[in-house]
């Protein structure tokens, strides 16, 4: 996840913390299983409608994010499997949220909201199933302007106020473009090493 302060500036000042949930059994692994199971009961609200508690929970448990990587390193915990534990519960809570919007816009009968829904989760879900496809053979590909950090932040925003529908229209058009961008990048960047 990208932040705004940088990685070492802010495991810095979360190293109290950290080091104090080590000491009480906390591991990385729970961290990010918690994040994921908010994010499950955002997508629960949201299918029901309570769009508020949805995008507070979305935002609340998302942030999560910001310290399961850090407790890995601090605490010498890192390891492969959390690596992938973590990218694939990322899906997971960016599914349950936008899965929970699917539901509800076709309750209401809603078919615009729906459909960009499930575009926004497809788009979301190839800017980061580029970047990994391009990292197997060896391309770093960390650019894109619509990273998970900044999806989560403008869906959680659009709940919250209940704009929702712009806000799947910003999601699905900027994650395209972002995936896209991401494959011109592999391509471009494949082609020069003759690869």
């Amino acid at each position: 996840m990208s932040y705004l302060l940088p990685r070492a500036a802010l495991e810095r000042f979360l190293s109290p913390a950290l080091l104090f949930l080590d000491r009480i059994g906390v591991r990385p692994d729970h961290v990010s299983l918690l994040g994921a199971a908010g994010n499950v009961l955002a997508g629960v609200l949201a299918a029901r409608g309570e769009l508020l508690g949805a995008g507070l929970a979305a935002w609340a448990f998302s942030a999560l994010d910001a310290v399961d990587g850090p407790l890995a390193r601090a605490t010498g915990r890192q390891s492969r499997f959390g690596s992938v534990l973590d990218a694939v519960l990322d899906r997971v809570s960016e599914a349950a949220v936008l899965g929970g919007l699917l539901h509800h816009f076709l309750q209401q009968g809603e078919e615009e909201g729906a459909l960009l829904a499930f575009v926004a989760v497809v788009a979301s879900f190839l800017v980061s199933y580029v970047r990994a496809r391009a990292e197997i053979v060896g391309v770093p590909l960390r650019e894109g302007l619509l990273a998970r950090p900044e999806r989560v932040f403008i869906l959680g925003l659009g709940l919250i106020i209940d704009q929702v529908v712009p806000v799947l229209w910003v999601l699905a058009v900027a994650a395209a473009a972002t995936a896209a961008h991401r494959l011109f990048l592999a391509h471009r960047r494949t082609r020069q090493e003759g690869r």
